[in-house]
């Protein structure tokens, strides 16, 4: 099959590779899928640069997203799920193959039925964004009728949360810093869309709540944003951080201010969120898909050929919205 790997951590010029490589068998509990696009996060980027530790593997596929057909299974695996249209996540955690191939293979529970009506392209946009989305939506309860403030609302897991919260029944307020991010937030569904460079966020949040403030804060940089989360937090709120910029990032809390809110500050790293909250996020975004209110941005559409101009795409941030590698045409 054909294959983007990597054998060392690097600069994605020096160390990704296409190639062919042997198509893998199924294992007990396993499926194999055609993949038919692929999706890129920033995870894969920090896998691939040494930024979460050293590979544990030789040779590395990348790549934690994906869509495509289960074309074999292994033992205990229903031979009805040959044919079905899947999206995958955390194809590569823990493993040394993910979805950057024309094949990949995973456990059963990580291909999760895509519907005739979804493409595999929004398909290959679920996986790390909609699910960190989730976990930081939903861990506290239920949003409908709540504030909701999110952080960089034309990234990946940014749209996501956007999407999941309205979809749920939220007022959702999010920050941009150009006006390309404010179109792409727009058509996600925000409510208010805040330039974070020119604008006292805080005060405009705390005006169109009637001094309440938010009560769920999703936030892509803790460190940079905590001083104006906490101004815009309602009291018993709760701030979800899911990403850093740097390894040794650290934020300093005002814990008497945090008392005094109430408030709670969760940390997100959707790998290792437990598999109860996993399986309630997949069901919701398995309805937001039916009720056709899932529509992520695409940014980047690139053929497996550019695996490397891709990586690259992905570590510049200059695009908005998710970048995908098609690895097959739509059959």
């Amino acid at each position: 099959m054909k294959a983007a790997y990597y054998e060392r951590q690097g600069k994605a010029s020096e160390v990704l590779s296409l190639g062919e490589l042997p198509v893998s068998q199924p294992g007990a509990g396993e499926v194999r899928v055609r993949i038919y696009a692929s999706g890129l996060n920033p995870s894969d980027i920090k896998a691939r640069t040494g930024f979460s530790g050293p590979p544990n593997f030789p040779l590395v596929i990348p790549h934690q997203d994906g869509a495509g057909v289960i074309d074999a299974v292994g033992a205990g695996v229903a031979p009805t799920r040959i044919g079905e249209r899947v999206w995958l996540f955390e194809a590569q955690y823990r493993r040394a193959f993910g979805t950057a191939a024309e094949y990949a293979v995973v456990p059963a529970q990580q291909a999760v039925h895509l519907s005739d009506n979804v493409s595999y392209e929004v398909g290959a946009c679920l996986g790390v964004p909609a699910l960190t989305a989730h976990r930081c939506l939903f861990a506290d309860g239920d949003i409908r009728g709540r504030a909701v403030l999110i952080n960089g609302g034309a990234g990946a897991v940014g749209t996501a949360a956007i999407l999941l919260a309205k979809w749920a029944g939220a007022w959702v307020a999010t920050t941009i810093s150009t006006p390309a991010q404010a179109d792409a937030a727009r058509r996600a569904g925000a409510d208010l869309v805040i330039d974070r460079g020119s604008e006292d966020v805080a005060a405009i949040v705390k005006a169109k709540t009637a001094q309440r403030g938010v009560d769920r804060i999703v936030d892509v940089s803790l460190q940079e944003n905590l001083q104006t989360d906490m101004q815009c937090l309602a009291y018993g709120g709760t701030i979800s951080a899911y990403a850093m910029k740097a390894a040794g990032d650290e934020a300093q809390i005002p814990m008497l201010e945090a008392m005094i809110a109430g408030c709670s500050i969760r940390f997100v790293y959707i790998y290792t969120v437990p598999a109860a909250a996993k399986s309630a996020a997949i069901s919701a975004i398995s309805e937001c898909l039916a009720d056709g209110a899932y529509r992520p941005t695409i940014g980047l559409k690139l053929p497996l050929d550019a695996i490397v101009a891709a990586h690259e795409a992905q570590e510049s941030g200059q695009v908005i919205g998710k970048i995908i590698i098609k690895v097959a045409a739509d059959s």
